[in-house]
């Protein structure tokens, strides 16, 4: 699966605030909801402060769903497992600059194994840190809270770099922004040229969850 073209909004439900003991039928629920992309935040405990899931869990997920796979690498050292991912059934991973040693060859690397590939920025590092690299990508994600846990407050001047990444990358490559996405923020994201939104609480944290994405959907049309 690849990701769609840039400009269509997609909502990306965040599978870090779901119920992990029944991850596949949460799957289900969201799949429903007519969503296309599911985020799925790998963290290591070293690069965030936080340990999440690894390859053998992506595999067993793949089983269930026809999602595209969003798979965000919170790691030390991306290079080294992004192929494990990719091979567990990843079709997008998403890496930090703040990880990367060589980025562009990263990137590359990517897709010469069949999957589309992305760049993130944390809220502290400056849009300057992607220039080079983020034209490369086909998606890049701007981080609207600190990475490593979910549930935090929105930050408005992170989003506003936003702003900025669209006039680098221009039209034809996806923004993501993830962090604090919900009804009242989503409007706010899209309107700075952000197309993909991440939401986890905003949905997994609702007894219906179909009823939060199209909350989310009505509240960018």
């Amino acid at each position: 699966m690849r990701l769609p073209k840039a400009g269509t909004i997609e909502i990306a439900p965040s599978v870090l605030s779901a119920d992990f003991a029944r991850l596949a039928d949460e799957i289900r629920q969201i799949e429903s909801a007519g969503v296309s992309i599911v985020h799925l935040d790998v963290m290591d405990g070293h690069f965030v402060p936080n340990i999440t899931i690894g390859p053998p869990v992506i595999a067993k997920l793949r089983k269930c769903t026809e999602l595209i796979f969003d798979t965000h690498l919170m790691i030390s050292d991306p290079a080294q497992y992004a192929e494990r991912f990719i091979e567990a059934g990843a079709d997008h991973i998403t890496f930090h600059i703040e990880a990367a040693d060589e980025p562009e060859k990263l990137i590359d690397r990517l897709h010469d194994l069949g999957v589309t590939a992305g760049i993130c920025l944390n809220p502290d590092t400056p849009t300057e840190a992607i220039r080079s690299v983020a034209p490369l990508c086909d998606m890049v994600l701007v981080m609207t809270v600190h990475p490593g846990f979910g549930a935090q407050k929105f930050m408005l001047e992170a989003a506003k770099k936003i702003i900025q990444v669209r006039e680098i990358v221009g039209p034809d490559i996806r923004i993501e922004v993830d962090g604090g996405i919900d009804s009242k923020t989503a409007p706010i994201v899209v309107s700075y040229g952000a197309d993909t939104l991440v939401a986890g609480n905003a949905i997994f944290a609702k007894t219906d969850r179909i009823a939060a994405i199209n909350a989310i959907r009505q509240a960018c049309s």
